[in-house]
């Protein structure tokens, strides 16, 4: 009997040794089935809300924007926001619930989804002198057909510069959007077209390219020129918009370890009307050549970009006719340095840039010519939370420094 105790005994701890052997890798398959096993139950759940991975993009949009072409569940619920509060040096201090975005998307199939963002801005009331507004950003079909060469159909992102496709609150330093990507690419631009986007991995080259609607730089911005006279070209959503196409593409190489640089182009008539005031012989071309780096506590990006109207005369002596502009943004994350669990980068941006580098009679192109320092502070309680710092420091024909504090959100 004692032998028998002492067999059994000598079998039961083998199990366990072979057992406890193979125990640090059964726990780290568990770990990995862990996340993905929440998300499918949650998706259960709530009936289609999955999280967002900040690690991931497709095509280059943001974490946010990316969550339907992840998500385990056919429908897809998410959104971002953001709002601020400034104090300018030379005026009232004035806060602003600036933007509620959200995300709805869904999959027909494994080769069919729909993806759209809906933009309620400042507040979204009307009535209100200032003019909140609710805008339909994108709305398209991507029918997925392989890694190299997929086709998006409907209201889709203008590929150019680094703001325009990465828009969400924690994905750039400052509490406003660069003024550069603001009014010279500009940000947000949307418009109605057809792309065709995929990646070479062999090459490390990411491209996107198509048709897309005209700007339409036959307004009055153009003609009494001002700083936002390509801003005003956009067509966006607005109903019954007439149509031109022009031309767009873009190319990114990642080919080395958080680095990503590459150039955007678009082509295209300046004077999309659908009256007796369109004039022949405008075209408008644009250009960046952009860039990012990522490496640790360390990030950098920034872009050169440059419009160009030929035509401009045919407008009036007055005219715009060429706008240019560059900035870079650094950073550097303080967290470690101070021992902190939550990322807290500080940075310095530097924008340069003129919207009415040159015009048709030569005049007034100085006065246009503007110069901001920036420096600020980002604190993320959350990787879904971003608070924001700055102090501005513009020279310009509005002079001006001004302080502001913002709040920003994915989901």
């Amino acid at each position: 009997m004692k032998k028998m105790t002492t067999l059994l005994s000598l079998t039961a701890m083998m199990a366990m040794g072979a057992q406890a052997a193979t125990l640090e890798e059964r726990v780290k398959v568990l770990e990995e089935q862990n996340s993905v096993l929440a998300e499918e139950v949650l998706a259960t759940q709530t009936g289609g809300f999955t999280l967002v991975d900040t690690e991931k993009s497709y095509n280059g949009m943001g974490p946010a924007a990316s969550k339907v072409y992840f998500s385990k569940n056919p429908l897809s619920i998410g959104g971002y926001g953001e709002m601020f509060y400034a104090n300018p040096d030379n005026g009232d201090d004035f806060a602003d619930v600036y933007r509620f975005i959200t995300y709805f998307g869904y999959k027909f199939n494994d080769w069919i989804v729909l993806n759209t963002e809906i933009e309620f801005e400042h507040g979204a009331n009307s009535a209100d002198e200032n003019g909140g507004e609710v805008v339909v950003e994108f709305l398209y079909l991507d029918f997925l057909l392989s890694q190299e060469a997929n086709l998006r159909l409907g209201h889709v992102l203008v590929p150019m510069g680094i703001i325009n496709l990465r828009h969400e609150p924690t994905l750039f330093n400052t509490v406003q959007r660069p003024d550069i990507e603001k009014y010279l690419l500009p940000s947000t631009w949307h418009e109605n077209g057809a792309l065709v986007y995929g990646r070479f991995d062999s090459a490390s080259i990411e491209y996107t390219a198509g048709m897309i609607n005209a700007l339409n730089l036959n307004n009055a911005n153009t003609i009494a020129p001002d700083g936002s006279w390509i801003r005003e070209g956009r067509l966006g959503s607005s109903a019954n918009a007439s149509f031109d196409p022009a031309f767009v593409g873009r190319a990114d190489y990642t080919g080395i370890n958080g680095l990503m640089v590459g150039a955007s182009v678009y082509y295209g008539g300046g004077s999309n009307t659908k009256d007796d005031t369109d004039i022949s012989g405008l075209k408008t071309t644009i250009f960046d050549i952009h860039a990012s780096y990522d490496n640790g506590p360390f990030s950098a990006y920034g872009l050169y970009t440059q419009t160009n109207l030929d035509g401009a005369e045919k407008l009036g002596d007055t005219a715009a006719e060429k706008a240019n502009g560059y900035y870079a943004n650094v950073s550097y994350d303080l967290s470690g340095l101070v021992g902190l669990q939550y990322k807290l980068p500080v940075f310095a941006q530097y924008e340069n840039y003129n919207p009415v580098e040159k015009s048709v009679d030569g005049l007034n192109e100085d006065k246009f010519q503007t110069e901001i320092a920036t420096i600020g502070l980002n604190f993320f309680p959350a990787d879904q939370v971003v608070l924001k710092a700055d102090y501005a420091m513009r020279e310009s024909y509005k002079d001006s420094n001004i302080f502001s504090f913002g709040l920003g959100f994915i989901f």
